[in-house]
């Protein structure tokens, strides 16, 4: 028995929770079309909807739905799936759900499980699969596009044309060790081999470049407000979040503790922290928070230097990731060279200082989706580059260690798409999916 017919038939809500005009009731399984004949009536014509009452065992009718039927293998699951277009009322889909897993065979879909049967069916790769749960978790404009890209199959591709032309490389190396005595085999096969080598060492590395930018659009880049007590900081994030977010107070030291809001800057995914006054404190509880605001600091993509307008320089340290801002500009005071000047109270300057926060974010993002946006994709990209590297630099002198050394980056490379080895990664995605997904 084929492994995909042997599952049980799984149902579920693919739409959204809670009221609304239509939900769609998902089915995938052996048993769909038994589903269709009992609860509509008919099996209808694949990929055209149609509209039926829905009837129950007994014939009492549930709803009226728009249904459509996805035969094997041509669906998104690689079995017949089908959907219920019910409307979008608790009751109707409690009965619903009721009625269906009621069936023989029959039961509610696990998290992500549509998904997993689409992998396990070679609909998707691993990288796909990680794009579609990007996708569906994505807020802002780049978010989409990089996860859509992904979801479509840019990564998979790119890395099946790697694993070819190493597999191409490898068969040179094999017809050299296997071969080597015949007369129409080349001495120059080993330096052939090595040029292609180096031409994909060239392409993984390429991809590892925009590895930190695909990661930070992925999860979002974080900017940090930074600064003495009562520069501001708590008054600009409220400004940016255009809501009160973090206490304001005339008393230095209010803000103990980092606060965060997450923005959409043109299409960017960005995370707002407003942090502890920097200065020097007795009390041990500021003090923990300024050493949590230094550790901010470092590890931002980009820090608001705030200083009132009115006082003095402050302590920060600036380098290329820093942006010095002078706030309350409706005050007298100094605007030095570099700073932007902005009032909260006023608003002047918060829209350029929005536009600058984005330029500067934009700048470091290629126009082109990064391909590699997970941790994973880094460590296996980067176990491949290693073992071209040494193939490349000829530190294996035996023709077999060289051939080894390709074996190696092809393995990596396979664990990137899910061919081998994948079987943790599976199950900790799949549980990040939605259940009708």
């Amino acid at each position: 028995m084929n492994k995909l017919t042997s599952y049980k038939t799984i149902v579920a809500v693919s739409s959204g929770s809670g009221r609304a005009g239509v939900a769609v009731l998902r089915l995938s399984g052996p048993g769909v079309r038994f589903a269709l004949e009992t609860f509509a009536g008919v099996i209808p014509e694949p990929r055209k909807a149609v509209l039926r009452r829905l009837r129950d065992g007994q014939g009492e009718t549930i709803d009226t739905a728009l249904v459509l039927f996805f035969p094997a293998p041509a669906s998104f699951t690689g079995e017949d799936v089908a959907e219920f277009h019910v409307h979008g009322s608790r009751a109707v889909l409690a009965r619903m759900l009721a009625a269906l897993t009621a069936l023989p065979g029959f039961a509610l879909a696990e998290p992500g499980e549509f998904t997993r049967r689409a992998f396990e069916a070679g609909k998707l790769d691993l990288a796909a699969v990680e794009g579609l749960a990007d996708l569906i978790d994505s807020e802002t404009e780049w978010q989409r596009r990089q996860a859509l890209r992904q979801m479509e199959g840019a990564l998979g591709a790119s890395v099946e044309d790697w694993r070819l032309r190493l597999i191409g490389a490898m068969a040179l190396l094999e017809a050299e060790i296997d071969f080597s005595d015949e007369g129409d085999v080349g001495s120059h096969i080993v330096d052939d081999a090595r040029a292609m080598l180096a031409a994909i060492l060239a392409d993984l590395r390429a991809a590892l470049g925009s590895f930190a930018m695909g990661e930070r659009v992925r999860e979002g880049f974080v900017v940090v407000l930074a600064g003495p007590p009562n520069s501001g900081k708590s008054s600009l994030l409220n400004a940016l979040a255009r809501r009160d977010v973090a206490i304001v107070s005339a008393i230095p030291g209010t803000t103990r503790d980092a606060i965060e809001v997450r923005l959409d800057l043109k299409g960017l995914p960005v995370t707002l922290i407003d942090t502890a006054g920097v200065r020097e404190s007795t009390d041990p509880v500021e003090s923990e928070g300024v050493r949590r605001s230094l550790a901010l600091i470092a590890r931002a993509d980009l820090v608001l230097s705030l200083r009132a307008i009115d006082s003095e320089p402050n302590s920060i340290a600036a380098d290329d990731r820093t942006m010095a801002i002078a706030t309350k500009s409706d005050l007298a005071g100094t605007v030095f060279p570099n700073e932007m000047a902005l009032s909260v109270w006023s608003g002047q300057g918060i829209d350029d200082l929005l536009a600058a926060i984005a330029e500067r974010l934009i700048g470091e993002a290629s126009s082109e989706p990064a391909l590699l946006t997970r941790e994973r994709h880094r460590q296996a990209v980067r176990e491949a580059i290693v073992a071209l590297e040494r193939a490349v630099a000829g530190e294996s002198a035996q023709i077999e260690l060289l051939a080894e050394d390709v074996r190696v980056a092809v393995g990596a490379l396979e664990r990137l798409v899910g061919r081998i080895d994948v079987e943790d990664v599976l199950d900790q995605l799949f549980n990040g999916f939605c259940i009708g997904k």
